[in-house]
């Protein structure tokens, strides 16, 4: 390695002296400018981020599907560091759309202009304020590739790559304070250096073979550099002369020998070791090829031998053959042995046209033991008589009731598959498939397949309806076991058919459900954290205790729904359709509430602290012991509703609309009301500090309730 030497001439000694010195050490200055940089770069996606967060607060804006870039951007980030990502497209705001997307390129931006700076000139905006210099041997500035290299490997390459594979492999995966912990620790050391190294120079300028000097004082070039202070420092105008003194010398030889001093020397042994590793490759190259040329002789019998015992049983199982049903049972199941393409789509096949019951749960048990393998065969026969059953597409003479056997027997054997491996159909797909009841009648299909793992399948747009899954868990940790990370394996359910379906205590935990129709379904005690339920209709569904935390459910119908005492606390019901919900004790604190319309629903001791109900519609609304504190309820419509006992402190009323709203009890007409008055005596609605001023449409008697329990309004004394 070559080793910088400094000779100073005469002329370089008698230059001006150097700019004043900064009062602040070297090492300090140089962090000082690093953290400078990174803020200006962090700071400029956040305070765009920010403004978007706030822009899709507001419920004034149409709301649009985010941005595609963003969305692959945040599965780019969180595969990587196995955080739980949404498998769906939510929608934000149209300006949070523009706002986001700048706000991941902005610091895209500034870190290539920092770069450029720092290639072209050796120094950032940061780095000049605090007179810091990168410069390379010959004291100019480094360019492009030794920036790229300095930077990309040395400062973050390295240090990332160490942290992210002690991370994974440790007992702190996958928390990611723990990541965040281990990588600043591993950004100090390489900044500092170790403390065997000479000087103890910083790894990234090793790498790039350049030098972090101070440009405040003349130039003192030492052979390691010092990443504390004791580094290259140039100044003008002594940096010409000082830099043309360098004198770059070869290190010594090493004395020890060489693997290439020797070989020449030693030419029978250089041959003998070729001939070995000739001989050794050619050796492994032949046992390789013979392992090769065995697997597929054996492959070939074994298809050949299943071919043969599949052409056998054929022969049994054809409608002409003279054999007994018992022995065409035992063809069947032999043949759910044979571990053949072709015999499963026989199995398939036949089950779709077998009359006999005995013989049809014969080929259901063969079925069962070839396994999921069935399932794309059963898929495709289900599809097709469904196609069939459906009114003016039927293209068979067959009977609708020999149909609809057909399509039972297919039913069963799918749901045989998914009970017996329990846990092992993760990506398998059966979107489309019809495993609803075919009909009211007693003898219809019916789908149970309680406490069963269902995780990772697809049933996109496939009718479950009256289907019973009590239990039942539609999400799993992963191949790493651990929940809540990238590769949990998650259902799909988006566009199913689940009307009356019974998913109580089922664990739908972000699982997808976009638009799927959940009409009369009973979801008590069901786990929907963080579950996708835009544009879905829970209409009339049983809720009751379910766990909603985190839930996306934009757009929703949950009209007549029984949610009482269920937890959705930061869910999102943005435009939300709740008339008529019962949401006795439900948990709704910083749930955003926009534009929701609850007309005549019942929120008695409901929890709303902090939601946003902005433009919400709480017309005919019973909130008699709601919490209400810190509520966004800016131009929510309040008509008639029942707010005593409600907790309204520091809530935001600006806009709201108060007619006929009940703060106080007082004799009403109760044939002329929705709610009911509360009983006379009881506590009132709490407005101390209540900001009324801005509220619309109050009468003389609330304003003098609202005067007289310290809240604020204009026409107060």
């Amino acid at each position: 390695m070559a080793t910088p030497i400094v000779r100073r001439s005469n002329q370089s000694s008698q230059a001006k002296k150097p700019e004043k010195s900064n009062p602040l050490s070297f090492a300090t200055r140089r962090t000082a400018a690093w953290a400078a940089e990174i803020t200006l770069v962090v700071a400029s996606g956040l305070v765009l981020f920010g403004m978007g967060a706030y822009a899709n607060s507001r419920s004034d804006l149409n709301r649009v599907p985010l941005n595609p870039i963003l969305v692959q951007t945040e599965r780019a980030i969180a595969r990587p560091l196995a955080l739980p990502v949404s498998y769906g497209t939510r929608n934000v705001a149209w300006p949070t759309n523009f706002l986001w997307t700048i706000a991941l390129l902005t610091p895209l931006t500034l870190s290539g202009w920092q770069l450029y700076l720092l290639a072209k000139t050796g120094s950032t905006l940061a780095k000049h304020r605090f007179g810091i210099k990168v410069v390379n041997a010959e004291g100019k500035p480094p360019g492009f590739g030794a920036v790229l290299v300095r930077e990309g490997l040395g400062r973050w390459g390295l240090p990332m790559s160490v942290t992210y594979f002690l991370w994974r492999n440790s007992f702190l995966f996958p928390s990611l304070g723990a990541f965040t912990s281990l990588a600043t620790i591993m950004f100090v050391l390489e900044a500092i250096g170790f403390s065997w190294q000479q000087n103890r120079r910083a790894l990234h300028d090793k790498f790039a073979g350049i030098y972090t000097v101070d440009a405040t004082k003349p130039l003192t070039l030492q052979s390691q550099g010092d990443a504390k202070g004791s580094q290259s420092q140039l100044s003008e105008p002594d940096e010409e002369a000082a830099i043309a003194s360098i004198v770059i010398t070869p290190e010594q030889p090493s004395q020890q020998p060489r693997l290439w001093q020797w070989l020449p020397q030693n030419s029978n042994q250089r041959m003998i070791g070729i001939a070995l590793l000739s001989m050794s490759a050619i050796l492994a190259t032949l046992v390789g090829a013979q392992i090769y040329i065995q697997t597929l002789q054996n492959q070939r019998i074994t298809e050949q031998r299943n071919s043969q015992q599949f052409l056998a049983l054929i022969k049994q199982l054809n409608p002409n053959s003279t054999a007994t049903n018992e022995e065409r049972q035992k063809a069947i199941l032999a043949m759910g042995t044979l571990n053949d393409p072709q015999a499963t789509q026989y199995l398939v096949d036949l089950l779709s046209k077998e009359t006999n019951p005995i013989l049809v749960e014969t080929i259901q048990q063969a079925l069962v033991n070839v396994g999921p393998d069935a399932i794309p065969n059963l898929k495709r026969i289900n599809q097709l008589l469904t196609g069939e059953l459906e009114p003016g597409r039927g293209s068979t003479a067959l009977p609708q009731e020999v149909l609809q056997k057909q399509l039972q027997a297919n039913q069963y054997a799918i749901s045989k598959i998914l009970a017996v491996y329990n846990g092992q159909n993760n990506g398998l797909d059966l979107s489309n498939v019809h495993l609803g009841q075919n009909g009211s009648e007693q003898s219809s299909f019916n789908l149970v397949l309680d406490k069963i793992d269902l995780w990772g399948i697809k049933f996109k747009s496939a009718n479950l309806s009256f289907g019973s899954f009590k239990g039942s868990r539609f999400r799993g940790a992963g191949d790493d076991g651990r929940w809540d990370t990238y590769d949990d394996w998650i259902a799909d359910l988006s566009q199913a058919r689940m009307t009356q379906a019974n998913l109580a205590e089922a664990n739908l935990s972000r699982v997808l459900m976009i638009r799927t129709d959940l009409s009369r379904a009973t979801l008590n005690k069901a786990n929907l954290s963080n579950a996708r339920l835009t544009g879905a209709n829970l209409s009339s569904a049983q809720l009751e205790g379910a766990d909603l935390q985190g839930a996306v459910l934009e757009n929703v119908s949950l009209t007549g729904a029984d949610l009482s005492n269920a937890h959705l606390k930061d869910a999102d019901l943005y435009a939300a359709r709740l008339g008529r919900v019962i949401a006795v004790g439900t948990q709704l604190s910083f749930a955003n509430l926009t534009k929701t319309d609850w007309q005549g629903a019942d929120l008695t001791g409901a929890y709303l602290d902090h939601a946003n109900l902005s433009n919400a519609n709480l017309n005919a609304t019973r909130l008699a012991n709601a919490i209400l504190r810190s509520a966004n309820m800016e131009n929510a419509n309040l008509r008639n509703a029942d707010l005593s006992l409600a907790d309204l402190r520091e809530a935001n009323l600006t806009g709201a609309d108060f007619q006929g709203a009940v703060l106080s009890p007082s004799k009403q007409n109760q044939t002329e009301q929705f709610v009911q008055t509360p009983a006379i005596g009881a506590q009132s609605a709490v407005v101390e500090g209540v900001d009324f001023t801005q509220v619309k449409n109050l009468d003389a008697k609330q304003i003098a309730y609202i005067c007289t329990q310290g809240g604020l309004h204009h026409r107060c004394p």
